[in-house]
């Protein structure tokens, strides 16, 4: 794994990262989350995540903390009076919904990244690839970890084979399993064309 850190041709100073709040099964996934944390720090990249401190969502924060970065955590009020928050963040912001907490985090970054996880990070995830084939944002989308994310990736060459996802949207989707990689790509990427008309950026 590369300890150096990327050249960006546009450089990107936040990166959100949806992730799951549980940790899995396989122990590797967690580590990645750490180093991904870690080389966000390491690049001067600050973290935007859902503010937990448990699963795959603290590791990669604790990766960042760790590595002298900054942090911010979004989190809706309801989850953070549960104690779930973490408590080492550069700032924590408290939202008044999941919808509130997602928008926030497309304000607050240049990129985002998706890290294995459940069903709330599939539904960041969606949303945020769908705003982009509308052109809502020209902002890059990463995927870390390509044997966990294969199974989606497939499905998504699936829908482009029945009609249904256009192969430049396909394309758009960044896939690696090095943190340096994604984030050299992220920062390299352009934006395809969106469905219909111009991107409101």
């Amino acid at each position: 794994m590369s300890t150096e850190p990327f050249s960006p041709s546009a450089p990107i100073a936040a990166v959100t990262v949806f992730a799951g709040a549980r940790e899995g099964v396989d122990e590797t996934m967690t580590t990645a989350a750490y180093n991904f944390g870690t080389a966000l720090a390491r690049n001067g990249i600050t973290l935007v995540y859902g503010g937990g401190r448990l699963g795959m969502m603290g590791a990669v924060a604790q990766g960042a903390i760790d590595g002298g970065g900054e942090t911010v955590g979004i989190m809706p009020k309801h989850l953070a009076q549960h104690e779930i928050a973490h408590t080492g963040l550069t700032e924590l912001v408290l939202v008044d919904s999941l919808a509130e907490r997602k928008r926030v985090m497309n304000e607050r970054c240049g990129a985002f990244v998706a890290l294995p996880g459940g069903a709330g990070t599939l539904d960041e995830l969606f949303d945020e690839w769908t705003n982009q084939q509308l052109g809502l944002h020209t902002k890059p989308i990463g995927l870390l970890d390509a044997a966990f994310w294969h199974p989606l990736t497939a499905m998504i060459d699936h829908l482009v084979a029945a009609g249904f996802v256009r192969q430049a949207d396909r394309d758009s989707l960044i896939v690696a399993d090095c943190p340096d990689a994604l984030l050299q790509a992220l920062a390299d990427w352009e934006p395809q064309p969106p469905r219909w008309g111009q991107p409101t950026l």
